[in-house]
């Protein structure tokens, strides 16, 4: 019987490009501000001036804020960044709780010199991969990935020039439910904050959405739900398209109807074989889902119903 695996070889690592990469981020890790507060609460007077005046209190300095008031539901969005020479992450979490308790609001403070840990799984389609460790190599996407897991072998090797750990989990019917056990336990261990489904092309069962809700990004063609099953490409090419696009949303139970985080379009005419039609689209996949992935792990995604507020 098959069963899971770690695959840790070749290791192909460049000892000095590695080096390089590390180096590279640390003047901007500087520039960064201390913390990120993020909240949303019903929207009333004296919100901003609670949270403003709670900050110079503590002698916080501002680096940047952003707001946004929905009246269609009647609730405020709001994320701020700031210096806090003063106080720790535990400190200003217990000083908050008071004006975060007399507005109802769900808040957060997030340490902007902590990295999130991501899981990335993959299938046999690479490009989202390949794409998303080079911007983690290059400090252009601020994470962590300590482990890279996928259903077939493909990607090891690339997981192993990046120094990553890829583990083959196959899954099958009879196994999904054990193999998903394990993606759990790994979870667990590898105190995972985000899973980022790169072209994973399983369907992830309603037990692991429940678990993670808003913590799984996955990215798919925008053609859904118009050309769903096999060559998307092909399907769209003998229609004519003239837009080829993508759409990068948080995983729930209902498949593919996620609050959507980011997208784009690119333009495409009758001269496009179905190989071109393709080859756009990967490039377009891959951008989408960078930006969804970078817009998650730098807070600015705001859960709003089924839809997101997203500050730039």
């Amino acid at each position: 019987m098959t069963t899971a695996s770690a695959v840790t070889e070749p290791r192909t690592v460049h000892a000095e490009t590695q080096r390089s990469f590390a180096d590279a981020p640390s003047k901007v890790r500087a520039q960064r501000p201390d913390f990120i507060l993020t909240f949303s609460c019903t929207e009333r007077i004296g919100i901003v001036h609670a949270v403003s005046g709670f900050l110079a209190a503590h002698g916080c300095n501002i680096r940047d804020s952003a707001q946004f008031s929905d009246s269609s539901v009647g609730r405020l969005f709001m994320r701020v960044t700031f210096d806090a020479p003063r106080i720790s992450l535990e400190g200003i979490r217990s000083e908050f709780s008071q004006v975060g308790a007399s507005f109802g609001m769900s808040w957060e403070f997030h340490d902007c010199n902590v990295k999130p840990r991501l899981l990335v799984m993959v299938s046999k389609a690479g490009h989202c991969l390949n794409d998303l460790l080079f911007r983690y190599a290059t400090g252009t996407l601020a994470v962590e990935i300590p482990l890279i897991v996928s259903n077939h072998r493909d990607f090891y090797r690339l997981a192993a020039s990046y120094d990553i750990p890829f583990h083959h989990i196959p899954i099958s019917a009879d196994t999904k439910s054990a193999r998903e056990a394990k993606l759990l336990d790994l979870v667990e261990q590898e105190r995972i904050e985000l899973i980022v489904l790169a072209r994973y092309m399983q369907v992830l069962s309603d037990n692991i959405c429940q678990k993670m809700p808003g913590k799984i990004i996955n990215i798919h063609h925008s053609f859904l739900p118009s050309f769903k099953g096999a060559r998307p490409y092909h399907q769209a090419h003998s229609r004519g398209v003239k837009l080829i696009g993508a759409t990068a949303h948080y995983v729930t139970a209902d498949l593919d109807e996620g609050p959507i985080i980011e997208q784009d379009v690119l333009r495409v005419d009758h001269s496009l074989t179905p190989d071109d039609l393709s080859a756009i689209g990967r490039d377009v996949e891959a951008a989408v889902l960078a930006r969804a992935v970078k817009l998650h792990t730098e807070n600015r995604v705001f859960m709003n119903g089924d839809r997101t507020v997203i500050f730039r």
